[in-house]
């Protein structure tokens, strides 16, 4: 790894296919940390002080 891929690059979908994009801002609305109801386990989402996603169960 180079020193300017620090951060991952996102995947794309192949060719022909589409993948919903959903802005952090939009899910957050303003918070640090949000919960998250996934097959009926519950998940917290937060932003770090250096603008990272961290999820935990």
């Amino acid at each position: 790894m180079t020193p300017n891929q620090s951060d991952a690059v996102p995947a794309f979908p192949p060719a022909g296919q589409t993948q919903r994009i959903v802005e952090s801002r939009d899910l957050f609305r303003g918070e640090s940390e949000i919960l998250i109801s996934h097959d009926g386990s519950i998940y917290r989402m937060k932003i770090t002080r250096q603008g990272k996603l961290i999820l935990n169960k």
